[in-house]
């Protein structure tokens, strides 16, 4: 049992190390989509551009051995674009399935808000359910399907946000902000030798640290990870109270309480530890609960917001020692 966790551990960590030589300036970023992956869950990530949504995703592909697609929504996506349709073949005289690109392992869903309503249901179902269906024909994903799905926080003109129950089905929201800056110094200094992040990324300087097929074995010793059960009393409380609060008109639900279980467990691997702590509840509790908060409208018009919330709620409860 030592060993699946040791290897838990170690792999996190290589992986780690391998994104940092490629994404720079956002750690927290790499652990929380770690986090999403190893518990084969979905993440909201949200930044402005040019802050490497996209690099993020395809570097965490490559070092986990696994396939990446990228879709661009646009209001004028359909279903079909990105399940896949069939297609009539004359020389066969009949309908072949011509897979979208959906069928993948790690799909960036890039301004997942600019497409209609309908077509973000399709995808949304698919995270769900792991499968798509066209013309009553099934047709399985991968196993470790992940979705990152990209929202730009300052521009809202031509888009259709994710409803509420909806944005329920991500585990958590990634916030990748502009970077400091000396990381913003050391990238120009990279560019400036021709060791651009993308470049370093196409010609394979990074290192693959574990295949697709291994990924699901290794994400099993999660189970190994102890969370004592005053912890867990904690991690309840918590999302209980974002439903009681006075500015809340809507909190987390019993999904938002299964995700901060299963996240605390990555986090505490990440460190290194067999052992979740209460820190690792807290450094959670924002990124799985903000997403999933309906204000109050009158607190929302006195400049309320979720982030404020959730950190009042960690401010009252008492944490377990």
């Amino acid at each position: 049992m030592n060993d699946s966790i040791d290897e838990l551990k170690e792999v996190l960590a290589r992986a780690r190390t391998e994104a940092a030589k490629v994404v720079i300036g956002q750690e927290e970023a790499i652990r929380f989509a770690l986090i999403a992956i190893f518990t084969n869950q979905h993440a909201l990530i949200e930044g402005v551009p040019g802050v490497a949504k996209t690099l993020l995703v395809r570097t965490l592909a490559q070092i986990l051995g696994s396939p990446f697609a990228r879709i661009q929504f646009t209001p004028d996506l359909m279903p079909s674009d990105i399940l896949g349709t069939n297609i009539f073949s004359f020389q066969k005289s009949e309908f072949t399935f011509a897979p979208g690109p959906i069928f993948t392992t790690f799909l960036l869903a890039d301004e997942i808000n600019r497409a209609p309503s309908k077509t973000q249901s399709a995808l949304l179902q698919a995270m769900q359910e792991r499968q798509v269906t066209i013309d009553r024909s099934t047709y399985r994903l991968a196993e470790n399907f992940t979705v990152f799905a990209t929202q730009n926080p300052i521009e809202f003109e031509g888009t259709y946000p994710l409803p509420e129950a909806q944005k329920d089905r991500f585990m958590l929201k990634i916030r990748m902000d502009l970077p400091q800056q000396e990381e913003e110094l050391f990238l120009a200094q990279r560019m400036l030798t021709g060791d651009a992040p993308e470049a370093v990324l196409e010609r394979g300087a990074i290192q693959t640290v574990i295949s697709e097929q291994d990924l699901a074995r290794v994400r099993a010793a999660l189970s190994e990870v102890l969370i004592r059960p005053e912890l867990v009393t904690y991690l309840v409380e918590i999302v209980r109270e974002s439903r009681r609060h006075e500015s809340v008109l809507f909190g987390g639900g019993p999904r938002a309480t299964q995700s901060l279980i299963l996240a605390s467990r990555v986090h505490a691997a990440l460190d290194g530890r067999n052992f979740v702590t209460p820190d690792d509840i807290r450094s959670l509790a924002q990124s799985v609960l903000e997403h999933r908060l309906v204000l109050r409208p009158e607190f929302e018009i006195e400049g309320s917001d979720a982030n404020a919330v959730v950190k009042d709620i960690l401010q009252k409860l008492p944490v377990p020692r």
